[in-house]
């Protein structure tokens, strides 16, 4: 059946609509890897990554990154030090992506976009999980005590100060109770770590 609409106005409509898309649904929309490929050498589409585009006049959001890297994971959760930066709880400024994946959950190939990779279980994956909308690209994220217990039962890739200057953070600006991250830490196994900060902490009220 012939095609009513462009393939190149098809691409673009979606593109708008949806910020990120990944070739693989441009081709289920119907447009055919060729199309893309022209659109690309006349400047229509920017390719991000391998198989990964966006129009090039889009407006990038602050956590641009985010969004691609969730394109790229589509079952992956933001995690770590990207979380605590997304939450505005720290002023790290890491050069890459922090992911975390299941166990079994395949890793792609490298790309230009510097992506760390954590693989959790799959019970700790579930955990916590919100869901925010970037670029028009849902995002999975934990949330921010689930960020805080991770931050300290991985204290020994991102450092401990960065683990304090999360918890810190998120009871200063009232973003997770003392409770909250309790329960967090208590789920992620590292609630004899933070108790003595936890405490520390709200012992002044």
């Amino acid at each position: 059946m012939p095609q009513s609409r462009p393939q190149r106005e098809i691409a673009r409509d979606l593109l708008a609509a949806r910020g990120i898309l990944r070739l693989a649904e441009l081709r289920d929309a119907g447009v055919t890897a060729a199309t893309v490929s022209r659109m690309e050498k006349d400047g229509e589409v920017i390719r991000l990554a391998r198989g990964l585009y966006q129009l090039p006049d889009a407006e990038l959001d602050a956590n641009h990154s985010l969004a691609e890297a969730a394109k790229r994971f589509p079952k992956g959760v933001i995690c770590l030090v990207s979380a605590l930066a997304f939450y505005g709880l720290t002023d790290q400024l890491s050069k890459k992506v922090w992911m975390a994946i299941g166990r079994n959950d395949w890793t792609p190939r490298p790309s230009e976009m510097p992506i760390r990779v954590l693989r959790f279980s799959d019970d700790l994956l579930a955990d916590g999980v919100e869901t925010h909308v970037i670029e028009g690209v849902s995002v999975r994220v934990f949330g921010v005590s689930k960020t805080v217990a991770d931050c300290f039962r991985h204290r020994g890739k991102i450092g401990l100060t960065v683990a304090l200057e999360g918890l810190q953070e998120a009871l200063r600006q009232r973003k997770a109770t003392p409770a909250d991250i309790a329960r967090a830490a208590d789920t992620g196994g590292v609630s004899t770590v933070i108790r003595p900060y936890l405490e520390a902490l709200t012992a002044n009220g």
